[in-house]
Parts: structure tokens; sequence; C-alpha cells
């Protein structure tokens, strides 16, 4: 509806496919990255549980009219608890995992899609409308997640010897 920022805007809505092959993906990501952060062992059953639950709680938030970037702040709080109550982490590495893996998850996509876009002549509007270049575009932070949790976990257990 409006365009500043803070004012209602319209719904976005994100097709089922979508929320399946990148939403679901992205959000485990973006929890084995927090976990890894937080030195809460890895235990993937948990992981794609949050992701599935982060996924979805993003996917139904932003059917509502409400300002974006409302969902990122509610995943982060929900990122936050999980890795309190399902990990049973420590609050303040908690809350610096959950803010420093949605940071990650931001700067991954940011640069991501600058580079990719132009690289494939892609415009916005072809994201919002074509699902498959949706996921596509999308896989390659989703990687640099998992790899980045991966790498860190590696240097964890360098540090730990």
């Amino acid at each position: 509806m409006f365009g500043k920022f803070g004012e209602v805007v319209r719904s976005i809505k994100i097709p089922f496919i979508v929320l399946l092959f990148q939403g679901i993906p992205e959000q485990t990501a973006v929890a084995t990255l927090a976990f890894v952060i937080a030195k809460i062992p890895l235990k993937w059953n948990k992981l794609l549980l949050i992701g599935v639950i982060l996924a979805v709680c993003a996917y139904v938030v932003r059917l509502f009219p409400i300002p974006f970037g409302i969902h990122i702040i509610l995943l982060i709080i929900l990122l936050l608890i999980a890795l309190i109550k399902l990990g049973n982490g420590d609050f303040s590495l908690s809350l610096l995992a959950s803010l420093l893996s949605f940071l990650a998850l931001v700067i991954f996509e940011f640069v991501c899609l600058s580079l990719l876009m132009p690289v494939f002549g892609l415009t916005s509007e072809s994201l919002f409308t074509d699902s498959f270049i949706r996921i596509a575009i999308a896989e390659p932070q989703v990687l640099l997640l998992f790899i980045t949790a991966f790498l860190l976990k590696k240097f964890y257990n360098k540090e730990v010897e």
C-alpha cells in the first residue's frame, strides 16, 4: 500500500513451493549457524524442526499487512527461544547467536542477489513471479550459511584441542 518505512505495506505472499525449497532450507541453515555460534551440539532433528517452524512462521506473518521486517524480529525471538529451550543454551550467548545468524543471512542474501541478479539478467519482479528462479537464486546464500557454520564449528573444535 505505502512505500515509506514503518508504514503498513501490502502482504507478501510466498508460494508454497518456495516455502518448501527455499524457506525451510534457509531457516535450517540459520538455525545451524546459531547453534554453532552458541556452542550447542548439532542435533539434526532439532535443527530441521526449528527450520520448519521458523519458515512457517515467516510464511504466515508475511500474509498480514504489517511493516516489512517485522517477521525478522519475530524469527530472531523464536530462534532465541529455541536455542534456550531446545538447545539448553545460555541466554546471552543465544541472543548473540540469533542476532549474528540473521545478520549473516542478510549479508549473504545481499551479496548473492547483488552479484547473481546482474549476471543472469534478473529483475526484482522476476524473483517474485518465477518461483524456480527465486529458489535457485537463493541457494548460494543457504550454502554459504551452512559452510560458515561448519567452518566455525571446525574452528571451535581446533580451539578446544
